[in-house]
């Protein structure tokens, strides 16, 4: 005695259910496994009544994840081994100090030393040290990063030579900045927090504990407007930001990147600047923006020293006027560090004034 699938109707009925129920299980898996940052491809939202949504469904998933494979698989060949470098980095939080050089940032006495002299001599951040990822876009860079620092990631930039002392808006320059945002974006896609550092800045205290949580993007500032949530009237500056690994932030850095040929021949931050508004509005992104007392620069001069968390060299041209510069801030913060707790709360303490970088502007 057979299986009868009885009538036509019957039997329709049952094909049906069956290629669903088999579809189903496919469909599960794909959503299971595509739950990473900027890989969360498919929404089902219903059924049907019928078998062939559910195998037309199947069939957009298979290729949606077929082409998520596929960019999975450039991105990895654009950036081999960092994604098998980042959990030798990162925090337990998956969060990852980022900042890059080249030759002339790295040289002995430059930027580089400054910039990991500054954690060894903050007020307890020497650990954050082992947290810092130094991406270098030249050989050389790369080189004189792994005789000084733990975790070094060479990304060849071979559209412009940027082993120089590339100027402000110069073709390396430019290269330089935008190339690190396609970095920045791959750390998010594999699921780390970054906050993104250049190494013309200073650290002294621990910003994490000034960056809100409920923030995707923290970013700091030329000018401070006093209302950290104004989108419009605050001056960021793309030199330190922290952004978290979500969905929006992957995509507020790859709209951030298509943005640039909107506004040729213009540098990152200056896209930035241009499109946060959009990004508030469009991609709901929460952008919050830091105090110049906090996170201080030559551009908005303060001399809260007590309360600084670091010191950013900006509004600044030349790489000899930023270190010489940056040099009496260091040698300013050994100062106010070796006053008794006395002696600081009487002290009206000033850095000395960035003569060089002011000059230079």
């Amino acid at each position: 005695m057979g299986w009868s699938l009885g009538s036509g109707i019957g039997r329709n009925h049952v094909v049906s259910s069956f290629l669903a129920g088999a579809a189903l299980p496919t469909l599960l898996l794909f959503v299971l496994a595509s739950d990473r940052v900027g890989e969360q491809l498919v929404s089902i939202s219903s059924w049907g009544n019928g078998a062939l949504q559910a195998l037309q469904a199947a069939g957009s998933a298979n290729a949606s994840a077929g082409h998520a494979a596929a960019l999975a698989q450039e991105q990895q060949e654009k950036f081999p081994g960092l994604a098998k470098l980042l959990p030798d980095v990162a925090t337990d939080d998956r969060t990852v100090i980022i900042t890059s050089v080249n030759e002339a940032w790295a040289r002995p006495g430059s930027l580089l030393d400054l910039f990991r002299e500054s954690f060894k001599n903050g007020d307890g951040i020497a650990h954050l040290l082992d947290h810092v990822l130094v991406v270098s876009v030249d050989p050389a860079g790369f080189d004189r990063c792994k005789a000084v620092h733990p975790h070094c990631y060479l990304l060849e930039v071979t559209s412009a030579n940027l082993s120089s002392a590339n100027r402000f808006m110069s073709k390396g320059y430019l290269e330089l900045v935008w190339a690190k945002l396609s970095l920045q974006q791959r750390v998010l896609e594999l699921g780390y927090n970054f906050l993104f550092t250049d190494a013309d800045i200073m650290w002294f205290r621990d910003p994490f504990r000034h960056i809100k949580l409920y923030a995707d993007m923290a970013v700091s500032c030329d000018r401070f407007s006093g209302n950290a949530d104004d989108v419009i009237r605050n001056a960021p500056n793309t030199g330190f930001y922290y952004v978290k690994s979500t969905n929006r932030t992957v995509e507020m850095l790859r709209y951030w990147q298509a943005s640039r040929s909107r506004f040729r021949p213009d540098h990152d931050q200056g896209v930035f600047n241009s499109i946060k508004p959009e990004l508030a509005s469009k991609l709901h992104v929460k952008i919050v923006f830091l105090d110049t007392t906090l996170f201080g620069g030559f551009c908005q001069y303060r001399d809260d020293v007590d309360r600084v968390c670091t010191m950013h060299a900006n509004c600044c041209v030349g790489l000899e006027n930023k270190v010489h510069d940056l040099r009496n801030v260091v040698a300013d913060w050994k100062n106010y560090t070796r006053l008794t707790p006395p002696e600081k709360k009487g002290a009206r303490f000033k850095w000395t004034f960035p003569a060089k970088c002011k000059a230079s502007m």
